[in-house]
């Protein structure tokens, strides 16, 4: 597992599919550590997290489609990371009975591209994809998931949910309150608009929860005070942080 983390972080820098800001979570998880990755599709931050954590950490690794789900417990029990608990929903504000809509381009699906239909006014963007079909899934809260799982503390959280981090977020009022994890959110206008959000909102919402806001640039997190066009990731924390 170690070396599939470190060439995950050799290739954040070199191959544009693997996100940069993976080369800079060593800088905010520690073994022993309890993490969350919502809206994992393959893994891409669990098995980088799985290694930092180690033997007495916790990823939950939150999928709500069924091939990636499916996926992900299949490479799991291949690399041997018994420290990762996958989970097929989707996370939002409530409890329900909710509904994936999975876009498709030239037959195959775009899993990465799915969204959460409830509380959305359309597609948004995915407006560029000529078919899509509706993939039936159970949405819980961050709180009730922790709650179920009988998390005592979380560290940790990621989430890339295609514009619904909002929601996200009102789930996870208790958590955010009580154990205070540093976030990594992806956050777009593009995506959010179909939710009748906007990233001012976000910020400004972390923010009144003493959250400050950081991006990874050149090999280390900086302080910014905006979201921009050439960065869709960006971390929060309620306390200081390593900048470089």
């Amino acid at each position: 597992m170690t070396s599939v983390a470190s060439g995950l972080r050799w290739a954040s820098s070199r191959w544009s599919f693997v996100e940069q800001e993976v080369a800079g979570l060593r800088q905010l998880v520690r073994p022993g550590a309890v993490c969350l990755d919502i809206g994992a599709e393959y893994g891409l931050y669990t098995w980088s997290l799985s290694a930092l954590v180690g033997p007495s950490g916790q990823v939950h690794c939150v999928e709500p489609l069924p091939g990636p789900a499916t996926w992900l417990r299949t490479t799991a029990a291949a690399l041997g990371c018994d420290n990762v608990i996958v989970h097929r929903m989707a996370l939002g504000e409530r409890a329900h009975e909710g509904t994936m809509s999975l876009p498709r381009r030239r037959l195959l699906p775009v899993h990465g591209r799915a969204y959460l239909t409830e509380g959305a006014s359309g597609p948004g963007p995915n407006v560029e994809f000529p078919v899509s079909r509706p993939v039936p899934t159970a949405v819980r809260t961050v709180d009730g998931l922790c709650r179920h799982m009988g998390l005592e503390r979380v560290d940790f959280i990621k989430a890339d949910v295609e514009g619904a981090e909002a929601a996200v977020l009102s789930g996870a009022r208790r958590t955010l309150q009580e154990h205070r994890p540093v976030l990594l959110l992806e956050i777009e206008d593009r995506h959010l608009a179909k939710y009748d959000m906007k990233s001012r909102d976000l910020v400004d919402r972390l923010a009144d929860l003493d959250y400050d806001m950081y991006r990874w640039r050149e090999g280390g997190w900086e302080r910014v005070a905006y979201v921009t066009d050439d960065c869709r990731n960006y971390l929060f924390s309620a306390s200081s942080i390593s900048l470089g």
